[in-house]
């Protein structure tokens, strides 16, 4: 093998290496991602997206995503403020909006985010009473992504939204909160049904007070009393006679017992208060 051939193959080594190389140098960042940039050890910037060289060796390149992550903090148990033993689960939606500040702030950010959030929770929840974690779940998600925020903010991450997912109580909690719920709905049926009877008694004493001024409508409403029960076919109806019908009966029988007595009384006063005429005596003779 002469010098020349020697030459050949060295020169085909290195264009090989070179090529090698050049395809190991080309990164491609997709449309949702940054490509954070160190060369000799020194911060570049980001980069992306598209197609762009960054040499081997000398130069490294870090991804970050940009995208929406759902983040879910696991089940902390929660001392609530009135002493009651609670588990509660959330979810932290967040974003990189600085990717150069997301590799160089912090080591991991994800890591980072889901320790904040669990040591937040715990923190924010244990000041607050059972009733207002029921009752206010909003204001609280509102409060965990406002302090949630502001510790994440230097790392290049926004949060958007923290919602709590679930609150696992104890059984005997349960069952105490069942029977206060029932309670309360008895009571609300009570204050209910007499507020019907109360106005149902004031419209009774409105209907009664026409009735009285009107005693044919008395009638009407037996006729219409009767129009219902007719529906049954079971049903034994009694019939309530008008007192207008009777009434002239009524009277005469009245007048009949008034002269009776009149004349009962008139026959046997005078008899009896009659004067007994003196008894005289006659003159003897001789």
């Amino acid at each position: 093998m002469d010098s020349s051939t020697v030459v050949l193959i060295v020169i085909g080594f290195v264009v090989v290496i070179i090529i090698l190389l050049l395809l190991s140098a080309i990164r491609v960042v997709q449309q949702y991602e940054r490509g954070v940039i160190f060369v000799l050890g020194r911060l570049i910037g980001p980069k992306g997206p598209g197609i762009f060289l960054v040499p081997p060796f000398i130069t490294r390149m870090i991804k970050v995503d940009l995208r929406i992550v759902t983040l879910p903090v696991p089940p902390q148990e929660v001392i609530s403020r009135d002493n009651v033993t609670i588990k509660v689960s959330a979810v932290v939606y967040f974003y990189v909006v600085d990717p150069a500040a997301a590799v160089v702030n912090v080591m991991n950010f994800i890591q980072a985010t889901t320790q904040i959030g669990m040591t937040t929770l715990r923190n924010v929840l244990g000041q607050s009473e059972l009733d207002e974690l029921l009752s206010q779940r909003t204001k609280i998600n509102r409060e965990l992504q406002t302090i949630i925020d502001e510790h994440t903010e230097r790392w290049g991450v926004k949060v958007t939204a923290v919602e709590i997912k679930d609150i696992e109580l104890p059984s005997t909690m349960q069952r105490a909160m069942a029977k206060q719920a029932e309670a309360e709905r008895e009571k609300r049926a009570k204050i209910i049904h007499a507020e019907g009877e109360l106005q149902a008694s004031s419209q009774l004493a409105q209907a009664a007070t026409i009735i009285a001024s009107q005693p044919s409508t008395l009638q009407l409403r037996y006729l219409q009393t009767l129009t219902e029960i007719a529906v049954e076919k079971n049903s034994t109806i009694i019939f309530p006679l008008p007192l207008d019908l009777i009434e002239p009966f009524l009277q005469i029988a009245r007048d009949n017992v008034a002269l009776n007595a009149a004349n009962a009384n008139g026959h046997d006063g005078p008899t009896a208060m009659r004067p007994v005429p003196p008894v005289t005596q006659q003159p003897h003779q001789g």
